[in-house]
């Protein structure tokens, strides 16, 4: 079963606190924090934040949450908390040490992501993968140190508690949690964020990207969606009636992108397009494919290295987006190409994602999403659905045979958006071979013989030499049987995805098709209005010409 990280990130509220603001400055310093003092009552707990450039606080794994808690029971040194005091609002900033806290938080307030304060931070909207996260950290304290409130319990009630659990309950109420403090003012405790977090912790380059970027339409973009629209509202800024269009499109691209949750070993055909909304890549993929959807290229969000040839000649830049409406051109860019990939608008090509997305040992590639949204772009802008119906069928049987080859493409040019453009380069000439009748050896022979794309015939499939099954070769056994029984288009003849099928009239309704059984079919979208639409248009007009020949 794939490992998930609990996600802590309600248990501190973010806020903006105003870096541009040199006048507030903190001389703060000492001190230390009890966890009486954060529990729901404490003052300290309703003062608690975090800057809105700190990342997000779900990067632990259930044991590292309980070797955190054990530690500090124990008596265990635990690194200091970093704080910066606001003199303008009196809110207490976390500024390095936000998961060591929010792991004490969640044991004291037994919120792992599924209680009372995340569910409110998330709207009640909160992903199975992150409720069995949640659990199983619940139960690993309860197994191995005892619930904050059992150990408040046991120190009293001396007589019904064991040695271990008296002493750590005294532990519990009088170790401090050591706090040291930013003195300055909030600039000054944002670069030393960033000094912090770039040295001893590094934080993942795009959450680091996405950080710097954090009120441009990208950034606020790919936040929304990857919480479908709950959460902390990076957005909360925008007009009422903007935020909530911010919302609406996000939960609809989630919807599309992340829906279903994915579950190894892959038992089911019915898998999310976009891999796991609930993994540590899930961030990255969203943020690049915002940036590709919305024609935002780097260099116009990132800020230049010093003494680089773009920063001696600054050219426009990206800017933040004070009113929304960014963000909404972003989303709806989003949604246009993802509801062509799949979903069931009229215009969605229904693609099944272990044909485009997905290897043959169930493990999911981004970069092979990213290259198909832009061959469905490029299709869309140059009319070409009804071309591609036509060869979809055996493009799709090619690409799934010959799979390998994606494999090798990123393997040789890195994942994400770096594979992107010698994986498109790919489905074109395969696509293209097809449409002109080559045979499959001559495809791949012009496969071969492209230097973009420095393929090898040689099929280098993952192989093991494990006596047990892994979760791949689980996935691999179950996508090999059941892929080639998977509902076919009664149109095109290529696989129709569950969460894209149309049921068509086999004869139509207005040639007098009935509602029977027997004249429905199952099809894609697109198939089922306007490819159909376009072959009864094309036959009328035969018929209306036969007509007219006939009558002279």
């Amino acid at each position: 079963m794939a490992r998930h990280f609990v996600n802590l990130d309600a248990l501190i509220p973010r806020e903006d606190f105003d870096v541009e603001d040199d006048a507030a400055i903190s001389y703060k310093t000492g001190g230390n924090l009890k966890l009486s003092e954060i529990e729901s009552s404490g003052l300290v707990f309703q003062t608690l934040r975090k800057p809105d450039f700190q990342r997000e606080t779900s990067n632990w794994t259930p044991e590292k949450i309980v070797e955190l808690v054990r530690g500090f029971v124990d008596g265990d040194l635990i690194p200091a908390i970093i704080m910066w005091w606001s003199p303008k609002s009196s809110n207490i900033f976390v500024i390095d040490g936000a998961h060591r806290l929010s792991a004490l938080l969640a044991w004291v307030h037994d919120d792992y992501g599924d209680r009372n304060i995340s569910t409110a931070f998330f709207r009640n909207s909160i992903p199975p993968e992150q409720e069995r996260a949640a659990q199983e950290a619940r139960t690993l304290i309860k197994t191995t140190i005892g619930s904050y409130q059992l150990l408040k319990s046991a120190a009293q009630n001396h007589d019904f508690a064991d040695k271990t659990q008296e002493l750590r309950a005294k532990n519990a109420g009088l170790l401090p949690i050591e706090l040291q403090w930013v003195k300055g003012s909030a600039r000054k405790a944002e670069a030393s964020f960033f000094t912090i977090n770039q040295s001893a912790t590094a934080i993942h380059e795009t959450e680091l990207r996405i950080i710097k970027a954090r009120r441009k339409p990208n950034a606020v973009a790919a936040r929304a969606i990857i919480h479908a629209g709950t959460g902390h509202k990076y957005w909360s800024e925008f007009p009422l009636e903007t935020q909530r269009e911010v919302e609406r499109l996000s939960r609809d691209i989630y919807g599309i992108l992340f829906d279903p949750s994915l579950e190894t070993p892959i038992k089911t055909l019915d898998l999310p397009v976009a891999g796991s909304g609930y993994s540590a890549d899930s961030l990255s993929l969203t943020f690049d494919f915002v940036n590709f959807a919305s024609n935002y290229r780097p260099e116009m969000w990132m800020e230049p290295k010093p003494n680089s040839r773009r920063a001696k000649n600054p050219r426009p830049v990206l800017p933040d987006d004070v009113d929304g409406s960014g963000t909404i051109q972003s989303l709806r860019a989003v949604r246009s190409i993802a509801s062509m990939i799949s979903g069931d608008a009229p215009k969605s090509l229904g693609l099944h994602p272990v044909v485009y997305f997905y290897g043959a040992t169930g493990r999911y590639q981004p970069a092979a999403f990213l290259a198909t949204a832009a061959l469905v772009r490029e299709l869309d802008q140059s009319n070409a659905f009804p071309a591609f119906t036509e060869a979809r069928e055996r493009f799709e049987e090619f690409i799934l045979r010959f799979g390998y080859f994606k494999n090798q493409i990123v393997g040789s040019y890195g994942s994400g958006t770096r594979s992107l453009d010698p994986l498109l380069t790919f489905f074109k000439i395969a696509l293209t071979g097809i449409q002109q009748g080559m045979a499959e050896s001559e495809i791949i022979d012009s496969l071969l013989s492209e230097p973009r794309l420095r393929l090898q015939e040689k099929n280098e499939e993952d192989r093991t030499s494990r006596r047990n099954f892994t979760s791949q070769s689980k996935s691999a056994a179950f996508l090999r049987a059941a892929i080639d029984g998977a509902v076919r288009c009664g149109i095109c003849r290529a696989r129709v995805h569950i969460k894209a099928i149309s049921i068509d009239h086999i004869i139509r309704k207005q040639d007098g098709g009935s509602g029977d059984i027997e004249n429905a079919q199952p099809t894609h979208p697109y198939c089922n209005t306007g490819y159909k639409e376009m072959l009864n248009s094309r036959a009328r007009k035969v018929q209306g010409l036969a007509d007219h020949a006939a009558e002279l």
